[in-house]
């Protein structure tokens, strides 16, 4: 039967592990160095787009308040048609009263 493991000396344990801590690092030295520039960009792009979107959410607000100011003003006013309205509807019955039915026109009798 042979035997599978062969004792090595300690100048072949150091060159083995030379070359597995080379081997490990080599990825990181060359092939990684591109992928690493490009998360960088990506990050700088993100973080550009963040900051796009900042401005934008500001402009935005400043634009909701000016609506909101703008949809006050236009609610005021439409209270104040309305209460008008309303004083308007009140006074019509009381012309009503006021006008003889005889005094109406004939085309305003037969309606």
């Amino acid at each position: 039967m042979r035997k599978l493991f062969v004792p090595l000396s300690s100048e072949t344990l150091h060159a083995a592990r030379m070359m597995v801590d080379a081997a490990r690092r080599a990825p990181y030295s060359g092939g990684m160095i591109p992928d690493f520039q490009e998360l960088s960009d990506k990050i700088d792009q993100l973080a550009e787009l963040t900051h796009a979107l900042r401005r934008e959410n500001a402009q935005l607000r400043q634009a909701n308040s000016a609506l909101v100011v703008e949809n006050m003003g236009y609610q005021r006013k439409l209270g104040e048609a309305s209460a008008r309205v309303a004083a308007l509807l009140e006074q019509i019955p009381a012309l009503e009263e006021e006008i003889d039915p005889e005094e109406l026109p004939a085309s305003e009798e037969a309606q």
